[in-house]
């Protein structure tokens, strides 16, 4: 990575932004924000670009062990704080400890507390009977049993589980350095460890009652101890037990999370070179995965997973449909077929007062992923270039099924669906910006102009769509 390219990149990060929000306040000034969420906003592309540029610098040479505990200690104590300050900043916005628009988080909240009464009066098998009857499914029943657990034994004190999501998201940051360093080198490695720690949406859902947090730590873990156990070649119990386990949690919080992990497996098992895995191990592991897969078909997570295949994800005209019912125009606009190549960047930052406040306060932290989506993209293009596309098959094969599945589904515009493909796009980003080269940077700069139009833009139709403009 050239010292210049270094520089370059944090300085139009947040000079875009700025260019952006001025823009969108100047030309729909009867529709800016308020004044509280150009502070969140701004704030948030500052702390990312300024900080990840700054301790990168200072963490890049130190030895292996002293970079962990810096990495770790640092994404721990401001999830901490963050955890904390955001308790009492909610509270003081909306009346209760928990985010604007407040939905799914107050109603896994209130399940969780009344099972927990239940669980506590000794009727340990209720839960698993309510869930069954009440909830959506097995994957919208794990996140609820895991707060029942942690209010059973704790009480129903809405700290203890940000807190552990807290631990959780500081030692993804780990994970995440492994992962990239064996995937990539160490230096991609680093760049990636420090961009976690400072990843803004990263900090921000520590402080909420979602189960976005505990789903990304699973996935990213899952496919760290994956790596680890090919690359090793240490086929013990439990290095081939934990990254099962893990892949199994994750169908409690999100079935399709499970299967795209299982599928890169598979991806990464089959285009792995000889030295790796043999042949006949390939045949083994190859044909192992795909009985089970179906004969997990037959089973009733399976049965679920289909039904709300057929019910949600392949109905593409879920989204444009639902504009319709609010009364906006440009709702042909909403079909997969014309957002589906956006992946990496979708959703747009919003910047205008007609979102809801929970899209206004994380405007800042969307434009980072719409941001740093160039160099995800660019990682493809260099890991071809340079023919490392073996093993970058693990991470592409994640993240690129995990993306299709979403831009074809009702979900393509909803930041929370996007959450678990960022830890894999910020891989890809360091390892593009750690080899991006002279000839990179025009496309680079064409993308930056894009991103601005496209900010402009989007914001742009949603007044227009509503006929405010």
């Amino acid at each position: 990575m050239e010292q210049k390219s270094f520089r370059v990149i944090p300085i139009l990060g947040i000079g875009i932004y700025l260019i952006s929000l001025l823009i969108i306040d100047l030309v729909f000034r009867g529709h800016a924000m308020e004044p509280i969420f150009h502070f969140w906003g701004v704030g948030e592309v500052l702390f990312f670009f300024v900080f990840t540029c700054l301790f990168y610098q200072r963490w890049k040479d130190d030895d292996p062990k002293r970079f962990w505990r810096k990495v770790f200690f640092t994404a721990l104590g401001l999830r901490v704080l963050y955890a904390f300050l955001t308790c009492y900043y909610f509270y003081y916005q909306t009346g209760i400890p928990f985010e604007y628009d407040a939905a799914d988080s107050l109603s896994y909240h209130k399940k969780a507390v009344y099972l927990s009464h239940i669980v506590r009066a000794g009727y340990l098998s209720y839960p698993f009977k309510y869930l069954f009857a009440y909830s959506m499914g097995f994957s919208d029943s794990g996140y609820t049993l895991w707060l029942t657990l942690l209010y059973s034994i704790f009480g129903p004190n809405v700290l203890v589980p940000r807190l552990l999501k807290a631990l959780m998201s500081a030692y993804m940051c780990i994970a995440i350095y492994k992962l990239t360093s064996r995937t990539f080198d160490e230096k991609a490695g680093r760049l990636a460890a420090v961009m976690s720690v400072f990843m803004p949406i990263f900090i921000q859902i520590t402080g909420l009652h979602l189960k976005e947090c505990e789903m990304i730590f699973l996935s990213v873990m899952a496919l760290e101890r994956m790596d680890y156990l090919i690359r090793s070649k240490k086929y013990t119990f439990w290095n081939v037990f934990f990254p099962i386990l893990l892949v199994a949690l994750t169908f409690g919080f999100r079935t399709i999370t499970g299967m795209c992990l299982i599928f890169a497996f598979f991806v990464f098992i089959v285009l792995s070179t000889k030295d790796l895995v043999p042949i006949k191990s390939k045949i083994i592991v190859v044909s192992a995965i795909v009985v089970l897969f179906f004969v997990f078909l037959f089973t009733p997570i399976g049965y679920e997973m289909r039904i709300i295949n057929e019910l949600k994800f392949t109905d593409i005209d879920y989204q444009s449909e639902k504009f319709e019912k609010l009364g906006m125009e440009h709702a042909e606009l909403a079909k997969n077929i014309y957002v589906a190549p956006a992946a990496f960047v979708m959703p747009v930052a919003s910047m205008v007062d007609v979102s809801n406040d929970s899209q206004k306060l994380l405007n800042g932290s969307v434009y980072v992923k719409n941001f740093i989506a160039f160099f995800a993209m660019l990682a493809i293009v260099i890991a071809f270039r340079e023919r490392k596309w073996r093993n970058f098959s693990l991470i592409g094969a994640y993240e690129l099924s995990y993306l299709a599945i979403i831009m074809f589904s009702f979900a393509f515009n909803s930041e929370r669906y996007h959450e678990p493909a960022i830890p894999m796009m910020i891989v890809m980003a360091a390892y593009a910006v750690t080899r991006i080269q002279k000839k990179d940077r025009k496309f680079f700069y064409i993308y930056c102009g894009l991103l601005l139009v496209a900010l402009v833009g989007w914001n742009w139709m949603k007044l227009s769509a509503r006929g405010l403009i």
